[in-house]
């Protein structure tokens, strides 16, 4: 047989009532809570009992809010009533929504996982929210998955505030889109940071061999395990430091080496999608007056740039370093040889 909650219940009761029905665009008044009190708690508890805990919960919890309306006339007395209560979530609509769809896209958190994730987000507004998102559904389950991707990121953020070496097995997929080690041996190297970029999270470190940054995709790593070894200092590194900003902009696909000084011709309706893998200290300048075409100057990782050139190949030329502009030449000879010898 249900039992009534004792009384000293009911504050805690109507704070958890303003979370799950109300915000700025749906406010409650008084009556409002009375009933879902009898409706969820089988409470009955009159209106000034009701107005005595809300003024309580004002002092508790700064979140909460309503609307003040003085009553004149010979009964009002000059006297107010506080009606459209309504308490201000956590996370608004929009946010939340932000957070599912990074999730939604992510290309690496399990299935499961990821609805998991998706439903306790849910869980962090009220019913109003979780009736706008009940079509809500993860991308179908076509990507392999690492089941250690979670566990690695802990691993390596233990690691990273610790300043510990780590050491892990890293893996690629083979025909049969199973996780492979690339060597028997394993990696022993020195994280700094975890960056999420293109629907992936990857690690950025040093291997000890070299004195420059490295980059790891997190899910291809397994079996990783946290050494005594303090790790080498960023500052030991070639470049001193680890300017994040700098060094996203210029691994547009994560590749490891050598960055350069690129410069090409762009169709001027390439610049949003130039700023947008390179960010806003690209330097861009128009070269003819109908302002069809512009010259842009970045700095950016070798590898990836010949990705991204190729990438773009029909709206953009190339012009420096010259020997980046013949391996596309060759690419593209090699290219025209392949689909019409």
């Amino acid at each position: 047989m249900y039992t009534i909650p004792p009384k000293k219940m009911v504050t805690i009761n109507i704070l958890n009532i303003l979370k799950k029905y109300s915000d700025i665009e749906h406010r409650m008044t008084q009556q409002d809570i009375v009933e879902k009190l009898k409706s969820d708690y089988n409470m009955d508890v009159d209106r000034k009992t009701i107005k005595r805990n809300l003024m309580d919960l004002i002092d508790l919890e700064p979140r909460i809010d309503y609307t003040e309306i003085s009553r004149k006339g010979d009964k009002g007395n000059g006297t107010s009533i506080c009606t459209d209560w309504y308490i201000e979530q956590d996370f608004t609509d929009s946010e939340l929504r932000l957070l599912i769809d990074s999730l939604l896209f992510s290309r690496n958190i399990p299935h499961k996982q990821c609805k998991e994730l998706i439903d306790k987000l849910v869980s962090l507004s009220n019913v109003h929210f979780k009736a706008k998102v009940k079509h809500i559904c993860n991308l179908p389950d076509n990507q392999p998955r690492n089941k250690e991707l979670f566990y690695t990121i802990d691993v390596l953020d233990e690691a990273i505030s610790q300043n510990k070496k780590v050491a892990f097995i890293y893996n690629s997929y083979g025909p049969d889109k199973q996780l492979h080690p690339k060597r028997e041996a394993e990696f022993i190297i020195n994280p700094y940071q975890m960056v999420a970029t293109n629907g992936r999270y990857y690690l950025i470190c040093n291997y000890d061999k070299y004195d420059t940054l490295a980059n790891y995709r997190i899910d291809r790593i397994t079996k990783i395990r946290i050494l005594d070894e303090k790790r080498k200092p960023i500052s030991k590194l070639a470049d001193g430091e680890l300017n994040l900003p700098k060094h996203m902009a210029e691994h547009v696909y994560m590749f490891a080496g050598e960055s350069i000084r690129a410069k090409f011709k762009a169709k001027n309706y390439l610049i949003d999608q130039i700023v947008d893998w390179f960010g806003t200290e690209v330097n861009i300048k128009p070269i003819d007056e109908k302002d069809e075409e512009c010259m842009i100057e970045v700095v950016v990782n070798k590898e990836a740039f010949f990705c991204w050139a190729m990438q773009y190949s029909i709206h953009i030329e190339v012009m420096e370093p010259v020997d980046m502009r013949e391996r596309i030449s060759k690419a593209v000879r090699e290219l025209n040889e392949k689909y019409n010898g």
